[in-house]
């Protein structure tokens, strides 16, 4: 095979992985029940892949194909594992079932697997993030502000705990769902954020994930129609993703304030209103409805004109008392800052900067620059932009930030 076909095989084997991974492996562990069992098997189906379709061509069906090397793997571990002869029997049953054109979708199943009761409340959301979504525990502790190595062996533990305790994979009765809610969305919200990150779909590990997120949170509001927070998401996802177009503009990064609203979409974002808008007849009011409420005031002072920070800092305050997130109280004090002035926000700032989850936190060092050159210390934002850019990965990002960083020069 040529180098251009070799290079293709190689592409479209990452494509699957990130594409098909949680359908793959919530397919075969609902069938097999057994999760790691799954999760090795199709391990090896995507090494197997990556050997066999550069060299011999892509399959007209790559899922098919995955799937029936992975029942194979599935069969040949079962046996040496010597496993009991009735799991060993589900496997085989698994293995000789004829492939489907299009496999069942059996992601919600293992979600709420993940989220049933038995497993640690504060690892649901991660532990979703890497079987249903396929992140590794370096983009999971990323977004949970955590290290790799806690994660990992945080994660392995909860995966143990599905296999001793006998978790069924399937869609709980109603009365359960509730309690397990809130670690679906927070899932789906971190994997739509990592998503985020990349824009312009040109990293292969992030590709889809926004897409795959949106989609995940239609398919929990039209589970449960009642619960006001699974809207809330699906709102707040919305929004953001109607203003996707106006993030950059010719490679460069756009903020929020300046970007132009005739480029976002106006579907999506009316969609975003309509859901939103469903929330509060339900009675109950939570952090996603904030976020979204929040996404909804700075579009309509973008489109209005009209000042509106006040009205975003109550609705902060209210989601901080929900949270209790440094994050929260960042974004807060940044709102408050544009009514009280940046001298007022240095000084609430102090009160957070001590927080060892925000030490690495990029956006908290930009939020740093920018109050501090507002006061007119351009020394220090200097510095702050300075760290703010050693932090960023988006190479966009940190061209805007070193923007910032050079007009302090103009400023002295």
């Amino acid at each position: 095979m040529n180098p251009v076909e070799s290079r293709k095989g190689h592409d479209l084997a990452d494509l699957v992985a990130r594409r098909s991974y949680g359908r793959l492996v919530a397919f075969l562990a609902t069938r097999s029940w057994d999760l790691t069992l799954a999760e090795d098997a199709l391990s090896e189906a995507f090494l197997a892949a990556l050997a066999d379709w550069p060299r011999n061509g892509c399959p007209a069906n790559p899922d098919a194909w995955l799937m029936t090397a992975a029942k194979r793997k599935m069969i040949d571990a079962a046996r040496s594992r010597k496993r009991d002869q009735a799991a060993i029997e589900a496997t085989v049953n698994l293995v000789t079932e004829p492939d489907l054109p299009e496999i069942p979708d059996r992601r919600l199943s293992l979600m709420f697997a993940c989220a049933h009761p038995s497993i640690e409340v504060g690892i649901r959301a991660p532990l979703i993030l890497q079987l249903v979504l396929g992140l590794n525990a370096n983009e999971i502790a990323s977004a949970f502000l955590t290290s790799p190595a806690a994660m990992g062996k945080r994660l392995v533990r909860a995966k143990e705990k599905i296999r001793i305790a006998g978790i069924p994979f399937r869609i709980p009765e109603t009365k359960e769902l509730p309690e397990r809610l809130g670690a679906i969305l927070e899932a789906i919200y971190a994997a739509y954020s990592e998503g985020w990150i990349d824009p312009a779909g040109v990293d292969p590990g992030r590709r889809n994930l926004t897409e795959e997120s949106i989609y995940l949170s239609r398919l929990v509001a039209e589970l449960l129609p009642k619960e006001a927070e699974a809207l809330g998401l699906l709102a707040l996802l919305l929004y953001s993703h109607g203003r996707s177009r106006s993030r950059r503009f010719q490679d460069e990064y756009v903020p929020l304030s300046a970007q132009d609203p005739n480029l976002w979409d106006a579907s999506i974002i009316a969609e975003a209103e309509k859901t939103l808008l469903r929330a509060p007849s339900l009675g109950s009011i939570g952090r996603f409805q904030l976020e979204a409420s929040i996404q909804s005031a700075h579009i309509f002072r973008r489109v209005t004109g009209r000042a509106n920070q006040a009205d975003i800092c109550q609705l902060y305050d209210a989601l901080f008392q929900i949270t209790q997130s440094p994050v929260v109280a960042l974004n807060q004090i940044l709102v408050r800052a544009e009514l009280d002035g940046p001298e007022n926000a240095l000084k609430l700032l102090q009160s957070i900067v001590m927080d060892s989850r925000l030490r690495d936190y990029q956006p908290s060092w930009a939020a740093r620059a920018e109050l501090l050159a507002k006061a007119n210390a351009l020394q220090e934002a200097y510095q702050a932009y300075e760290i703010a850019i050693g932090l960023e990965h988006d190479p966009a990002v940190r061209r805007f930030l070193r923007k910032r960083q050079k007009a302090l020069n103009s400023n002295a």
